[in-house]
């Protein structure tokens, strides 16, 4: 029978962080779903030893597997080999978090409970009893900011429309096309949960405490953010209002429907290939995709 829950860790040189976040993350999992889970950690060729130091845990710890790809990708399609090895071995729930404790995996039941009765669950820094931990005040102000300008943009009432920290049940993923989003990067949580809404799922917002990395370097850099305020207002481009009307032709109701965009996707897997819009990554030619799923990819778990 296959574990419903996955959980998978996007890692580029965490080398400093991975054992214990693996350790306190697999704790947490067997509480929230004994038996029931799988830990994936996603590298992207870390130079810093984070991907043997991956095998290493894989081969001690029940639950845990390694997915190695070739270089630094990006985050978006780490995203999308995440999604795709968890769904291709029978996921229901797959869960998404940080490898540097800034998403504290003593949420991680919490948000299991919660995907039991919901679509899209978000670990939210801005619900109540939601916060933020060893941040500056200017940097609470830009991601602040930064969320409330997403929504107005996209007129939703999702209050972390940014967070990296969710849970995605198996329909959503299969419904919404991922590998079609058109940004690759930071915005990529902020499309997904707009096309979820879009396609009638339901989102649900829990509180979580995120704390800054203590080890290691952050990943977010100006380019990313800029790139961000850049393509937030071209998802406004999925909403497409659906007008249903009676015999006589008087409007019966108005709806929103997300609009799928029509790119060419990868004959392997269930995802497909990235998108060509990115955020901080740079789009992968098909070819070189191709060439990578080849031989390039390669899975460690424990035996």
């Amino acid at each position: 029978m296959h574990p419903r829950v996955w959980l998978f860790l996007p890692t580029y040189n965490e080398a400093e962080n991975l054992e214990a976040i693996v350790r306190a993350t697999t704790a947490q999992l067997e509480t929230a779903a004994p038996g029931d889970w799988r830990l994936l950690v996603v590298d992207d060729a870390s130079p810093d030893g984070t991907g043997q130091l991956a095998d290493r845990l894989a081969t001690e710890l029940p639950g845990v597997e390694v997915l190695h790809r070739q270089g630094k990708k990006g985050l978006g399609p780490a995203y999308l080999a995440g999604f795709d090895h968890a769904l291709t071995r029978g996921a229901e729930f797959v869960i998404v978090m940080d490898a540097d404790f800034s998403h504290d995996p003593r949420h991680l039941p919490a948000m299991i409970a919660a995907a039991e009765h919901s679509d899209l669950v978000l670990g939210s820094r801005y619900v109540t009893g939601g916060e933020i931990t060893n941040w500056p005040r200017l940097r609470r102000v830009l991601s602040r900011s930064g969320s409330l300008y997403a929504r107005l943009m996209l007129g939703v009432k999702v209050r972390d429309l940014t967070t990296g920290f969710r849970c995605v049940r198996r329909g959503v993923l299969e419904t919404v096309e991922p590998s079609t989003l058109r940004s690759q990067g930071y915005v990529f949580n902020i499309e997904l949960t707009y096309r979820a809404l879009l396609a009638g799922f339901s989102v649900k917002e829990i509180p979580i405490c995120f704390r800054d990395r203590e080890e290691g370097e952050s990943k977010m850099s100006l380019p990313i953010a800029v790139e961000a305020l850049r393509l937030v207002p071209k998802l406004r481009g999925l909403r497409t209002e659906v007008v249903e009307q009676r015999s006589n032709g008087a409007v019966r109701s108005r709806r929103v429907r997300w609009r799928s965009p029509r790119w060419p996707r990868r004959r392997e897997g269930i995802l497909g290939m990235p998108g060509a819009d990115s955020a901080g990554d740079s789009a992968q030619d098909p070819d070189e995709h191709a060439a990578v799923n080849g031989g390039a990819a390669r899975t460690r778990t424990r035996g």
